[in-house]
């Protein structure tokens, strides 16, 4: 009897499995995540890993940045779909990532390194061998040898917004294709990945409230190592001077209008003399400059809210 209500149990959970992967919705949140850091790809550490991008997650109240890493596919023919933050009803909901054959919809954000909103341009599965982009990837080539260059757009239209949705987020919307990925049957993050994930989440300093926007550990060679060489730092994030109150402009004076010199006549002198020259208008008050005014301040931009 136990022999078969454990085959019973075991062939729910393998009924249930199907629909538990494809469960992207994880955390809702009211605040916006923070705008995507600026940082470069750390070298690949070994062939056949793939590149997975960072994003903002949340924990404990806040946003903390989970590094950009190398990942080695839990098995072959497997591509990354990055997780997202997309709007829905009055909060941001964060889709997790997965491992399919298919890469699927991530919000249009533009992650970088060939996740540029739609799909990956980093590289391809052929044959079992998976060739990389040199044009987008960072590559140790005294290592990896499957390569192939091939130009790939930027979508500058995407800038740094890391969420879909909402009054300011990308207003992306999932392809078919995209649609079908997401349905079909997928992996969840490696455990690896995982560990990456809650280990950034224990790390003070990748909060975004200790980070401000710019992670000193953005990217690293491999999942949960935040510390040793390969480590990448985000580039600092720019901030303007303070804005200058605006002065008025000087009145100017109104200026008075010139007289016409007056002759005065003289009286006739005994001894012949020239009579005076007709005395000169004095000069009108000299005119005050206006005062230039202080060119506009550009706010500092902050997080985006709703």
């Amino acid at each position: 009897m136990r022999r078969i209500l454990a085959w019973l149990t075991l062939a729910i959970i393998m009924l249930m499995a199907p629909a538990l992967s494809q469960a992207q919705v994880s955390i809702s949140v009211a605040l916006a995540p923070p705008m995507l850091p600026v940082y470069a790809q750390p070298m690949i550490p070994e062939a056949g890993y793939i590149w997975t991008p960072g994003y903002w997650a949340w924990n404990g109240g806040g946003y903390y940045w989970v590094p950009g890493t190398w990942v080695e596919p839990p098995q072959v023919g497997l591509l990354w779909t990055p997780g997202y933050w997309g709007w829905a009803g009055g909060m941001y909901e964060f889709h997790r990532g997965y491992w399919g054959e298919q890469v699927g919809f991530y919000g249009g954000v533009n992650y970088g390194y060939g996740y540029g909103g739609v799909g990956y341009q980093g590289g391809r599965w052929n044959n079992g061998q998976f060739p990389y982009n040199q044009s987008v990837n960072h590559l140790n080539l005294a290592i990896v040898h499957n390569t192939y260059n091939e130009p790939v757009a930027v979508n500058r239209a995407a800038g740094r917004t890391s969420y879909n949705g909402g009054a300011r987020g990308l207003k992306a919307q999932p392809t078919e294709g995209e649609r079908g990925a997401e349905q079909a049957p997928h992996n969840a993050p490696t455990p690896l990945q995982q560990q990456h994930e809650q280990g950034a989440g224990a790390t003070p300093h990748m909060r975004y409230a200790a980070n401000h926007g710019a992670p000193s550990v953005a990217a690293t060679p491999r999942p949960n190592a935040f510390t040793g060489p390969g480590i990448v730092r985000a580039a600092p994030v720019a901030r303007r001077p303070a804005a200058r109150p605006q002065q008025a402009a000087a009145v100017q004076p109104q200026a008075r209008p010139q007289q016409a010199a007056v002759a005065h006549p003289q009286p006739a002198p005994r001894v012949a003399a020239a009579p005076h020259p007709a005395e000169s208008p004095r000069p009108a008050p000299a005119q005050h400059a206006a005062a230039a005014p202080h060119p506009a301040a550009h706010a500092e931009p902050g997080e985006h809210r709703q």
